[in-house]
């Protein structure tokens, strides 16, 4: 493809324009990553940008060793694993009926998840709700209350619609059940749009800290997000200093602390990413062309 002045021009300029947003996105974790790595002198004197000054690992000597984070993130990492399993469960399972026009009251069903898409459930109703069925200080109040989105539903029901009807109708002919269609010929067509929900839920259980708040009491079950919030927004960090090694106490701030805490937070999302890039790419232009 061969292109203008004007287009080349154009391209240059989206290029640029982009790179400027995506630096501005990536800055602040390269900051926090050089203040994580630097000394408490030159942290303390505001004096790390984008390049750590006076190198040292005794932040991420203190954080591996504390048992309350390493607990935290198994917490994190069970809730995000099952919570995503469970919505890919429902969600598939929920819009491949829905996708099937002989469906009985599909029109109904759509409009009554059209009508949670745009109206939530109340803040109480949903507290008395978890409350009454027992899942009050247990992880499940954590991937109950959030298993099933209209939008994620909405998504996977669209993508279902553009898999060709001669499949299914060649299934039929060949003695299989609904069930068998569903988990040996839709499911394994649908890995864009599945990895993409996953990914969308994943990021969104990991970073979630609302629910434990409201739902968890036991210390035990803190997910990796609320000691980070404890640490930022509380001001707990001293506190974990103190408990720390005499070492820790001399080498550590609680401004290198929280960015340390940060960056723990955010690598696993940061290693699972390029292994679903490649689906997500495909299950992001869902939609986008119609032939």
């Amino acid at each position: 493809m061969v292109f203008n002045k004007s287009e080349r021009l154009f391209q240059a300029v989206n290029n640029i324009v982009f790179f400027l947003i995506g630096l501005t996105m990536i800055a602040p974790l390269i900051h926090l990553l050089a203040v994580s790595f630097s000394s408490p002198l030159y942290v303390n004197s505001k004096q790390v940008l984008f390049w750590p000054k006076g190198f040292n690992t005794n932040v991420y000597e203190t954080i591996f060793g504390l048992q309350t984070i390493w607990r935290a993130m198994g917490v994190s990492v069970w809730i995000t694993l099952a919570g995503t399993a469970l919505t890919l469960l429902l969600g598939s399972s929920l819009s491949y009926s829905l996708s099937r026009k002989s469906m009985k009251g599909r029109a109904f069903v759509l409009k009554a998840i059209v009508v949670t898409f745009v109206f939530t459930a109340p803040l109480i109703p949903t507290y008395l709700l978890v409350g009454s069925l027992g899942l009050k200080n247990t992880l499940w109040a954590l991937i109950v209350p959030n298993a099933l989105s209209a939008f994620y539903v909405l998504i996977i029901k669209t993508f279902f619609e553009g898999i060709s009807q001669e499949l299914f109708e060649s299934a039929k002919i060949d003695g299989c059940s609904e069930f068998k269609i569903y988990y040996r010929i839709v499911l394994p067509l649908s890995k864009p749009v599945l990895a993409t929900i996953a990914l969308f839920h994943a990021v969104y259980q990991w970073n979630s800290y609302f629910g434990a708040l409201m739902y968890i009491r036991d210390r035990g079950l803190f997910p990796l997000q609320i000691i980070l919030r404890n640490m930022v927004v509380d001001d707990q960090a001293q506190r974990v200093i103190q408990n720390a090694s005499a070492e820790a106490i001399r080498s550590t701030t609680p401004e290198m602390m929280k960015a340390g805490i940060i960056m723990f937070a955010t690598l696993p999302i940061l290693i699972v990413y390029p292994f679903l890039q490649r689906f997500f790419v495909k299950g992001a232009m869902l939609g986008a062309v119609k032939e």
